[in-house]
């Protein structure tokens, strides 16, 4: 399990979103379409299918005694940061401009 949480943090670091303040380099057209379509994928109809399977069987398998609560935990807060990214770093934008 805790490669899965290295692997959603790995993605989550790589992935392109609205936050980039600077320009797009020359000669990078393909790198940030390679990463908006790793970014589509990761947030498409069938990653969110497969994260609520993950989830259902997670809390399943809590409830039943065959996972502990932390490892299920970490998996259940990995899917919300995945998927609440464009909020989070919404947020933390907020909030530097007006701190700043």
């Amino acid at each position: 399990m805790r490669k899965l949480g290295f692997a959603i943090a790995s993605v989550a670091a790589v992935m392109p979103s609205a936050a980039m303040a600077q320009a797009n380099p020359q000669g990078s057209g393909p790198i940030v379409s390679a990463l908006s379509w790793l970014q589509g994928t990761l947030l498409g109809n069938v990653a969110t299918s497969v994260a609520v399977i993950a989830v259902a069987m997670v809390g399943f398998m809590m409830l039943t005694g065959r996972l502990n609560w932390r490892v299920g935990a970490t998996v259940i807060i990995g899917c919300f940061i995945l998927f609440g990214s464009a909020a989070i770093v919404s947020g933390i934008q907020s909030t530097a401009a007006v701190s700043g």
